[in-house]
C-alpha cells in the first residue's frame, strides 16, 4: 500500500515534469565567439575652410533593445563640449562619468583611422550573438553634424558593412570577423 505522503510527492513530481515538458524553453543566445571582433576603418576627410576645427567623434554599440552596450571611441577637446555630441550625450554620457573618463581621448586631424571592438560590453563581459547597431556621431565647430547608424548581425559568420561618406566623414567600413 502506498502511503499518502509518497503518493502526493510522486504525483507532484509527475505533474511538474509534464508542465515543464509542455512549456517551451527560452532560447538562450550563444555568446559571441571568443575570437570575434569588429574592425572599423574610419576616415575624417580634409575640409578646406578657414574656420576648420577638429571634429568631436563618438562611436558606440547598442543592442536590439536600443540599450548602449559599449562606447568604442570618444574624441573630444574639453569635457564642456561633450554635450555637442547630442545623441551620445543624451543616451550615455550624462549618466556615466566614469565611462567618459575611461574612454575619452583627444580630437584627431583629418586622416584614416582604424579601431577594433572585441565584442565585450563596457563592463568587460562578452556579448551574446544577435542584432546590434553601430552609431557614429561627428560634430565640428563651425562645420557640420553627422549622425550615422549601421545595423549589424553578429553571430558565427563574418560580415562586412559600408557606410557612405558624408560631409564630415569619409567611407566607414565595418568588418565583423570570427577567425
Amino acid at each position: 500500500m502506498l502511503n499518502a505522503g509518497r503518493f502526493f510527492r510522486r504525483h507532484h513530481f509527475y505533474k511538474a515534469a509534464l508542465i515543464a515538458a509542455l512549456i517551451p524553453l527560452p532560447l538562450w543566445a550563444a555568446p559571441l565567439p571568443d575570437n570575434a571582433k569588429v574592425d572599423v576603418e574610419f576616415e575624417l576627410p580634409k575640409i578646406d575652410t578657414s574656420m576648420y576645427a577638429r571634429p568631436y567623434v563618438a562611436v558606440w554599440i547598442e543592442d536590439d533593445q536600443r540599450k548602449a552596450v559599449k562606447t568604442i571611441q570618444l574624441w573630444v577637446g574639453k569635457d564642456e563640449w561633450l554635450k555637442d555630441l547630442r545623441t551620445w550625450w543624451r543616451k550615455i554620457g550624462r549618466y556615466d562619468r566614469e565611462l567618459v573618463d575611461a574612454v575619452t581621448s583627444a580630437t584627431r586631424p583629418a586622416g584614416q583611422y582604424r579601431f577594433v571592438w572585441d565584442g565585450k560590453n563596457d563592463e568587460g563581459q562578452r556579448l551574446e550573438q544577435g542584432n546590434y547597431t553601430l552609431h557614429v556621431e561627428v560634430v565640428r565647430e563651425h562645420g557640420g553634424r553627422n549622425y550615422l547608424r549601421q545595423k549589424m548581425q553578429l553571430a558565427d559568420r563574418e560580415v562586412r558593412y559600408q557606410i557612405k561618406p558624408t560631409e564630415e566623414t569619409g567611407m566607414i567600413t565595418v568588418n565583423y570577423q570570427v577567425k
